[in-house]
């Protein structure tokens, strides 16, 4: 595996922990650890971690280690405001531009979403693969550059607040189809409207996380 690929593998690997919360929020690690975790030398591990840094995952502190910062709804209201704007962007590409082979995956993806029980985590890998499937799409990798970090930071705070999760992964997998099945129509317009819909949901879900921890 090149060094290129190494430290891919190792973005991945640690996005994911910290994603899926197997690293703690507020925790503070090193880089020793990291590379114990994703069985990866030190300097694939610390392009990947300064990568991550970059996307606000994690917070880099010399000689101290590697915080997981904790998670807030201020940030996530915020990501998400960015967020509406660059799908809007992103999905109305994707209905120009995907070519025959995106489209057949995304028909499976919509496939497969319609048969599937999900789990938290299987549900939040459907979630990621649908995100990747539609920037794959738009043909821009300076939206794929701005987006990738954006989505991650969502799925780690909706994995963080959900309650219900049978009912909210029933409501994000309604969205998600409905984006994905404008896209294989190549009808931009409702491919927005679909977009938007589910950056709504996303946001009353942060007001809902706001509303439970005042109350705490």
């Amino acid at each position: 595996m090149t060094a290129e690929r190494q430290a891919d593998s190792a973005y991945h690997q640690i996005e994911r922990m910290i994603v899926l919360q197997e690293i703690s929020p507020g925790t503070l690690v090193s880089e020793a650890e990291m590379m114990d975790r994703t069985g990866i030398g030190r300097t694939p591990v610390r392009e990947a971690l300064q990568r991550l840094a970059r996307s606000r995952m994690v917070e880099v502190y010399p000689n101290k280690g590697v915080l997981i910062p904790p998670i807030s709804v201020d940030a996530e209201l915020k990501s998400l405001e960015i967020r509406r704007v660059l799908e809007v962007l992103a999905v109305r590409l994707a209905c120009e531009r995907a070519s025959a082979e995106e489209r057949q995956d995304m028909y499976a993806m919509v496939e497969a979403i319609r048969r599937n029980q999900y789990s938290l985590v299987e549900y939040m890998d459907t979630v990621k693969g649908t995100h990747d499937l539609i920037v794959a799409g738009a043909h821009n990798p300076y939206l794929v550059d701005a987006m990738t970090p954006l989505q991650g930071l969502s799925r780690r705070f909706w994995l963080a607040y959900v309650t219900d999760a049978e009912v909210e992964i029933d409501k994000g997998s309604a969205h998600h189809v409905a984006i994905l099945q404008a896209i294989l129509s190549r009808d931009a317009p409702a491919a927005q409207r679909a977009s938007e819909a589910l950056n709504d949901y996303l946001v009353d879900f942060s007001f809902a996380a706001l509303r439970s921890r005042s109350r705490q």
